[in-house]
């Protein structure tokens, strides 16, 4: 896993859109909230996901951009996004197959899906703050706000 005060990994990658997404793009300009979960429609990460998009003051504004990541198609991601009403960008890590999951050492080789790994990175890149819980194991949204609050 990386490390908190180490630099993140940089990665590019599509949205539900089709629209490519870096994580350099907001260096310099946000902090960013990089949210991996397991699968799409699944009771718990739809539950998750809900949280950040009914408290999305908090987590995507002028300071800050929520990136949510899962090893889904970005066909998937995109009715998975328009179902639950998703105004942040759902990123594919489909192809190849979780290879930024793998990056940030979250994937589970033996699923083929992230474990729920959430990384706050700051505007120049670094890793603020970061959890990982294994699939079945939810996060806390309240710990992202006290986070952010600090930066």
């Amino acid at each position: 896993m990386i490390e908190v005060g180490r630099q993140a990994p940089d990665f590019s990658l599509v949205n539900q859109h089709g629209e490519t997404v870096t994580l350099a793009q907001f260096r310099g300009a946000k902090n960013v909230v990089l949210v991996f979960y397991p699968f799409s429609f699944t009771g718990v990460c739809t539950g998750e996901l809900c949280e950040i998009r009914d408290r999305l003051e908090s987590f995507d504004n002028e300071d800050t951009v929520t990136l949510a990541v899962s090893c889904d198609s970005k066909f998937t991601q995109r009715v998975f996004a328009d179902r639950e009403g998703y105004p942040f960008s759902e990123l594919s890590d489909f192809w190849p197959h979780g290879a930024v999951a793998r990056d940030y050492g979250v994937f589970v080789e033996s699923v083929g899906a992230a474990k729920r790994g959430t990384f706050i990175i700051d505007r120049d890149g670094v890793v603020r703050w970061s959890v990982v819980h294994e699939i079945g194991q939810a996060r806390d949204a309240d710990e992202y706000e006290k986070v952010l609050a600090s930066l």
